[in-house]
């Protein structure tokens, strides 16, 4: 143990500005690890020096990668960039008063207390975290989201607000305005509006970049109020942006104090001094990990339930970023890190015995937050309380699965805060660059999520063509082989059967089932 304690002491990264240590005692590297590591580190911090002087960080999309800038206009590599971001935020923060004042209100009501994200990916992620994180009793608007095209999650945040939709705002986020899931969601609340007798512009704000179509859609209209995004920041990294700065500004949460915190974070994780920076500590335990240990999945457990959506905010951040196919030189890698985990000490009940005893193919990554209430807490027995057992579990936990030769890092808050919370976000994301540079790859493309989009779309197309072919042919049914050779698709004979299928058993298009009991027997016809 003694041995332990030192190990403590010597690797233990503090950053007592933020309230913030980091501890990677419980990582297995040897003494020689950190110093060998040295010169790629250090590399890596210029080549975020470059990133945050304006550097053309996403050569696919010959753009830059900015959102440093967010919560440190200064640093931007041009005075129209900098005067952007602080007029935005400025407007930011007088929309939200003006919503609290009660100077904007909705078409039939005397306030918007209700506020409705429509976004996907980084557009609701970040938002969605900070909410929980940050959000509770006394704030001045709820929050709800749809992030999604699933009709059935339309009708169940619909349902929440039935009879409350003259008092909701409406947030639409899409940085290329085109977006398929937030506009399938858009015309779906918009015609929810409609149906109440209510105009959707007088409810709405978009979120977007100018000139998008969804730019010119909320301008034609008159929307309430018109937010941008910039080309240089990306979704998941988005949440300094308006993107979340909106919503947790209505909510009431302390956004300058977000900006404080991750601004200060960024500080310290410019630090050339590895031992004292926090995510040049965490990218080489990354790096250590994955490449040293062959150890790939990154297991976060935060031992607190408002930073439940922590790991979920992560898997995009991360996994986003980090899994990609080849590096920059064009050599195939296949690398990534794959992110899960839920809360402590709900994870005690549920994953954490296969961390003790099953494959040991992770490092687990604990998030504690010391300060919790206010008010003094009810003793559970023995002179002991809730908050006393939650810390216990955790190094309990810890302490048990460095016995089973389970590594972990420990990352302790002072407190839970906005400030710390944008901190913490600040960290990982500064951690993801720096970690992509150490295995020379771009984090700032996506190009499989762009496949995946690309393959959809042609998906729809096909299912457009089915059904012009079934309506041409009304009186006739047919199996998804004779549709697929009519309209001379024969390799996409399975495609057809599940779009088939689907829309049998919605009953949108009018298309029903005429028997069989197997994928080749069933026929189609539009009724």
């Amino acid at each position: 143990m003694t041995n332990l304690w030192q190990r403590y002491q010597n690797h233990l990264c503090t950053v007592e500005s933020i309230g913030l240590r980091v501890d990677i005692s419980r990582m297995a590297f040897n003494d020689n690890y950190l110093s060998d590591m040295t010169g790629p580190i250090s590399q890596a911090l210029q080549a975020m020096d470059s990133l945050e002087k304006g550097g053309k960080a996403n050569p696919d999309e010959d753009r830059m990668v900015g959102h440093y800038w967010l919560r440190n206009p200064a640093l931007a590599p041009t005075t129209e960039i900098k005067e952007s971001i602080e007029q935005t935020q400025k407007a930011i923060k007088e929309f939200a008063d003006d919503v609290h004042a009660g100077r904007v209100i909705p078409q039939k009501a005397d306030g918007f207390y209700i506020a409705l994200v429509i976004g996907i990916g980084g557009s609701a992620l970040g938002p969605q975290f900070v909410d929980d994180a940050l959000g509770g009793s006394g704030e001045s608007m709820l929050l709800r989201f749809i992030d999604n095209t699933d009709p059935d999650g339309f009708d169940q945040i619909l349902s929440e607000l039935d009879g409350s939709l003259h008092e909701t705002l409406t947030i639409v986020v899409s940085k290329s305005g085109g977006t398929i899931e937030t506009h399938n969601a858009m015309i779906e609340v918009s015609s929810a509006y409609e149906r109440a007798g209510l105009e959707f512009a007088k409810h709405a704000v978009a979120i977007t970049c100018e000139n998008s179509k969804l730019h010119r859609k909320a301008t034609n209209e008159n929307w309430l109020q018109t937010f941008p995004i910039w080309d240089w920041v990306g979704g998941r990294t988005s949440v300094f942006s308006a993107v979340g700065l909106l919503p947790a500004a209505l909510q009431g949460i302390d956004v300058d104090a977000m900006l404080e915190g991750a601004s200060m974070c960024d500080k310290s994780t410019r630090d050339e001094n590895i031992s004292s920076n926090p995510a040049a500590i965490l990218a080489l335990m990354w790096h250590y990990s994955s490449r040293i240990r062959n150890k790939k999945n990154m297991v976060i457990l935060p031992y607190r339930d408002r930073l439940l959506l922590f790991s979920r905010y992560l898997q995009q951040l991360v996994m986003e970023s980090i899994g990609k196919a080849t590096d920059r030189d064009g050599a195939v890698i296949h690398e990534g890190l794959t992110v899960f985990g839920n809360k402590g000490t709900t994870d005690q009940h549920a994953l954490v015995q296969q961390l003790q005893e099953g494959r040991n193919d992770f490092f687990t990554t604990f998030i504690h937050a010391q300060a919790a209430r206010a008010d003094k807490s009810a003793d559970v027995g023995n002179g002991m309380t809730a908050g006393d057992y939650l810390s216990a579990f955790l190094y309990g936990t810890r302490d048990a699965l460095y016995r089973a030769d389970r590594e972990s890092i420990t990352i302790t808050l002072d407190s839970l805060n906005a400030r710390s919370i944008g901190a913490l976000m600040a960290l990982f994301e500064r951690a993801v660059g720096l970690y992509a540079e150490l295995l020379n790859i771009n984090a700032y493309h996506q190009p499989g999520v762009e496949m995946g989009k690309k393959s959809a779309s042609e998906l729809i197309e096909l299912l457009q063509s089915v059904l012009a072919y079934l309506n041409d042919n009304r009186q006739t049914s047919f199996s998804a082989e004779q549709v697929a050779q009519a309209i001379n698709q024969n390799e996409q004979v399975e495609s057809i059967y599940h779009s088939l299928e689907n829309t049998a058993a919605s009953g949108e298009h009018g298309i029903e089932r005429d028997g069989g009991t197997t994928p080749g027997s069933k026929k189609y016809q539009a009724g």
